[in-house]
């Protein structure tokens, strides 16, 4: 059974960093592109960053560029690095898997990916 736990919301300051885990199982990170989402209060469910299957390659949006990154430990964990967080960056953030055996790059679009975790809330805030 496929599963995806995401780790370390929390309460940051404007301008601080966070570091958001998603620890995964049933599966491996090698067939699989790593999403992550943000959900802000109110508003549809976004891309933020993702991660191809085996790591060969990254895509995001301009918005996050320079501010958000994503890593990979050699075992069943993706990570989310945050920093310079804004009030906007407020909201839920889900990382979700995807099918992918080929070297193709990945997408950010939330249709494309079938299983999810649940979700972990990080508010910036002062």
């Amino acid at each position: 059974q496929l599963q995806l736990v995401e780790y370390g919301g929390g309460l940051v300051h404007p301008g601080g960093r966070l570091r958001l885990s998603c620890e995964v199982s049933g599966f491996s990170l090698d067939y699989y592109d790593i999403g992550w989402f943000h959900q802000a209060p109110g508003k549809e469910r976004e891309g933020v960053i993702c991660v191809s299957s085996g790591g060969a390659s990254i895509n995001y949006p301009d918005s996050v560029k320079g501010r958000f990154t994503i890593s990979r430990d050699a075992k069943n964990t993706v990570f989310l690095h945050m920093s310079r967080l804004k009030p906007e960056d407020t909201g839920v953030y889900y990382c979700a898997a995807k099918y992918n055996p080929s070297p193709d790059r990945c997408a950010i679009l939330p249709e494309n990916y079938a299983h999810w975790g649940r979700g972990t809330q990080v508010i910036v805030s002062s």
